[in-house]
This record gives structure tokens, C-alpha cells and sequence, in this order.
């Protein structure tokens, strides 16, 4: 049924990144939260828990990131079953969720093989229908970023949309936030809904009183066309956390009276009333926070103050390492007939607990296999757990090799080559701080290699795997 009103849909980016320690999968104690224990306890009681009480995650359209989901569940359990409730009760009501999934290390994608942009879409659908018990409609690109395989790959996954911002696509925009059609490749096609940027941004860092956020939104709206959908998507936590009465605000702009020029609804809701009328091409390679297209993540740009060639030389780092570690992995897989990547993709329901890894092997007909042949199987999967982690998308975005965001890179790459060694016995360290001594902290002056040895020093090893001789090596469960 068309509405006599034009409509406004909120879109929330709730994402905190990864915030324990790879080595043990314990959270850290991170002093500058206080006087709570860590960001995600702080950004909990300022935005989650206020915006669940206020009922307004069943009012808005929003994604949860998989590392912040893991931790409201073991955590804040009563936040987060309110927020899964929500979702529930808006299905129930409408036919269709309002929550989207999120790939779900939040890797850059563009910027990823595309093996591994098929991993984080499905392990991104996977932690969603475990964490809601549905299958969601749409997902959220990181950083928005984005370029055809990107689209060509949540298409394969049987996603039907995705969110841009204006400036990422070419076309006629006059039907609003759209959906708008993007055409693929082998008959293939996707949904995009473009947010209107100007609005977001104004909420973002220009929040209004709660008392006048409604005229605001007639202003905005009043003039726009019965039926027609205008979208604000901006971080989740710009209510609350960002702006203190940001929860207000949310909730006021979420509950339009009859006097009020404007209805809310969400995506897939609205999709499933209004289909594309027209065709549009993207831009590839863009994001919604960096103009200069993907810099920010892969070479450095002038986003972030003082020099960013650490950040080339991480990813370069990564990359190669990433490599080392599929080439080994493939090949032990392959040698049990195994097809790897498909089997990756699977492994997230051993990561999700949904079952025990002696059980996954024996769905793949491998549990005569000796305690000690499973164990190294299961042993290259999770590092490629940790491999995936070490791409996301914080430890480039920030202005020092030093931050605890590339840190934590490092770390999960030292994790991941730990579990390859006691699996295989093969050492991937050496080329890995070769790579790293070229990234140089604009900072302190220090290279990533000795950052890595800092790390590695720090780190308990079981069976010295990596050779330093100290401790016991900890296998960490790393749920999306």
C-alpha cells in the first residue's frame, strides 16, 4: 500500500572492531574508556542499552557488526536479546527483518581477493542468521567501499541490496534513496539504496536538540514526494555515544505523529513494495569516508595527517603473508580432497559453535583421521580465522603504525602463523618482518618488524612454534 506521506528510513552502522587479544581471546583493560572497563562497555552503557530500552533498534533500519555482536551476547546479554526481540517482533509484524548483515571482519572489499570477499559476504549471512534466526535481505559494504566483483559476489550470495552514498554512483537520482538497479554480469543484478548525504552528515555533526529534530525532518521532507523514500545512514553510535542526546533525538525522529509530513519504514520493507525503476552505475573503488577513492586503506592520502606509506606497506605485508598461508593451507586441504575455499566458507558454523570441529570433520567423512591429523586440519582452518582478521579495516584508517588498530593486525597475523607452524611446521616469519621493516611509524620511527618481535616477545606459544621459546601457545575460539 502507498503512503500519502513521503517516507524516511534511518539506517544505523552499529560496529565496534575487535578488541581482544588474539593470543587468548580475553578483552583487554583499555584505560582511556574510564571509568568502564573497555570502549565497548563504555559505547554500551552511552548508545546500545539507551537506544534498546528506548525501543528504537524496531524502529530503524541498522546492521551489528560481528566482533560487537560476540561481545554484547557474552557480555550485556540483556541489551542484546532486546535488540534480537526487536527483529523478531518487526518480521512478525511486517513480512521481513529490519536488520541487515555486515561482512564480517569488516575488510575493505574492493581491496580483497575475491575468494575472500565470497568469505566474509557468507560468513557475514551465516553470523546473522545464528544471531537472528533469519536470513537477511540486504548487507553493509565497510566503509561503504565498493566496485563490481563486490556487488557481483553479495549477488551470488542471493543478497538483494546494498547502501551507497551519492557520490559513489552515476545516474538519475531523482527517485530518492532509490532502490535503484545496478546491472552485473551473467544476467546478474543488485539493489542500491543512496543514503542522502547531506542529511546524514548534518546528524552526524550537527545534531539538533531533541525538541526541534522533528521540524527539522518536515523541513527536509514535506516538499518530497508522497512515497518516496529519503535515507539517513550514518554510525550507530553518533546517538549516544557521539551525541549524548542523540537517543532523544532518534527516538523523537522515529515516531512522526499524525501532524508530522513524514512515515518511517525500512529497506527491505520499502523494497518489497517499490521495486528499482531505474538503472545505475557505480563507482568503483570509493568509500563513503575517503574522497580520495580507496587511499585511505591501501597507500595512505592526506585523510590522515603526516606520512602514510606505513599503511602500503602493512597491506603489501599482509598480502603476502596471506598468501603463504592459503598456499599451505590449499594444498594440505587439497591432499584429503578437500576443496579448500568452500570448506572455509563452511568452517564459520565451527566458529559460530554450531558444531564441534571433530563433528565438522566428520561431515566431510575425515573423522577416522588420527587425533593429531585432525587437529592440524582444524588447526589451518582457524588460522584462517586469524588471516582473515588481519585485514580489518581499522588498522589502516588511523594516522600511526604505532595504534593499537595495526597492532592488532599484526597480532592476528602472528596468531595465524603460529597455528600454520604447529600444524606444518613451516615458518612464515622471516619474509613477514622483511616485509614489515619497510613500514616505518611515521611516530616513533619504529618498523613494524620490531613491532612484530615486540609482539611475538609478549605472545604464549605452546611447542615454541614460532621458535622464541617461551610459554604455551593458546588456541582463542574467534566467533564473528
Amino acid at each position: 500500500m502507498k503512503s500519502a506521506k513521503p517516507l524516511l528510513c534511518v539506517h544505523g552502522h552499529f560496529y565496534q572492531p575487535p578488541r581482544e587479544d588474539p593470543f587468548t581471546g580475553t578483552y583487554r583493560c583499555e584505560p582511556s574508556a574510564a571509568p568502564f572497563p573497555n570502549w565497548n562497555a563504555r559505547v554500551t552503557a552511552e548508545c546500545y542499552a539507551p537506544n534498546a530500552s528506548a525501543g528504537n533498534f524496531g524502529r530503524i533500519s541498522f546492521n551489528l557488526g560481528g566482533t560487537l555482536a560476540r561481545w554484547m551476547a557474552e557480555h550485556v546479554p540483556e541489551t542484546y536479546q532486546r535488540i534480537v526481540a526487536d527483529v523478531s517482533h518487526y518480521a512478525a509484524q511486517y513480512g521481513v527483518g529490519n536488520g541487515m548483515a555486515q561482512a564480517v571482519h569488516h575488510t575493505i572489499l574492493p581491496l580483497a581477493r575475491g575468494r575472500d570477499k565470497r568469505c566474509q559476504v557468507r560468513w557475514g549471512i551465516a553470523s546473522y542468521i545464528h544471531r537472528f534466526g533469519m536470513r537477511p535481505e540486504g548487507i553493509w559494504l565497510p566503509e561503504m567501499a565498493v566496485d563490481y566483483e563486490t556487488l557481483e559476489t553479495v549477488a551470488e550470495a542471493g543478497l538483494a541490496f546494498v547502501i551507497l552514498s551519492g557520490e559513489q554512483v552515476h545516474g538519475d537520482l531523482s527517485y530518492g534513496a532509490g532502490p535503484y538497479l545496478v546491472r552485473l554480469s551473467h544476467g546478474r543484478s543488485i539493489n542500491v539504496f543512496v543514503r542522502d548525504r547531506g542529511a546524514s552528515d548534518y546528524l552526524s555533526f550537527n545534531m539538533p536538540a531533541p525538541e526541534t529534530i522533528r521540524p527539522w525532518a518536515n523541513a527536509l521532507l514535506a516538499g518530497r514526494p508522497a512515497d518516496s523514500l529519503t535515507l539517513i545512514a550514518t554510525d550507530g553510535e553518533t546517538f549516544g555515544h557521539h551525541h549524548c542526546h542523540g537517543v532523544r533525538v532518534l527516538e523523537e525522529l522515529t515516531t512522526p505523529g499524525e501532524a508530522d509530513a513524514y512515515e518511517v519504514t525500512t529497506l527491505a520493507r520499502y523494497m518489497r513494495q517499490h521495486p528499482p525503476r531505474t538503472e545505475v552505475e557505480i563507482v568503483e573503488n570509493t568509500a563513503w569516508s575517503c574522497p580520495h577513492r580507496l587511499g585511505r586503506w591501501a597507500t595512505g592520502c592526506q585523510c590522515t595527517p603526516g606520512c602514510g606509506q606505513w599503511k602500503g606497506a602493512l597491506r603489501r605485508a599482509l598480502d603476502n603473508l596471506a598468501h603463504e598461508i592459503d598456499e599451505i593451507y590449499a594444498e594440505a586441504m587439497r591432499r584429503r580432497n578437500l576443496a579448500p575455499w568452500s570448506l572455509r566458507d563452511e568452517y564459520v558454523r565451527v566458529v559460530l559453535r554450531q558444531v564441534g570441529g571433530a563433528e565438522f570433520l566428520s561431515e566431510y567423512y575425515l573423522g577416522h583421521l588420527s587425533t593429531q591429523a585432525q587437529r592440524s586440519l582444524l588447526d589451518l582452518l582457524e588460522a584462517q580465522v586469524h588471516r582473515q582478521r588481519m585485514f580489518v579495516s581499522c588498522a589502516f584508517f588511523f594516522e600511526d603504525l604505532e595504534r593499537i588498530e595495526p597492532r592488532y593486525a599484526i597480532a592476528s597475523a602472528v596468531q595465524a602463523m603460529a597455528l600454520v607452524s604447529h600444524a606444518t611446521g613451516d615458518n612464515l616469519t622471516r619474509a613477514f618482518r622483511r616485509d614489515l621493516s619497510i613500514a616505518v611509524s611515521p611516530g616513533t620511527g619504529r618498523t613494524g618488524a620490531q613491532i612484530l618481535d615486540e609482539i611475538m616477545a609478549g605472545a604464549n606459544f605452546a611447542e615454541s612454534p614460532l621458535g622464541n621459546g617461551k610459554g604455551s601457545f593458546q588456541r582463542s575460539s574467534t566467533r564473528p
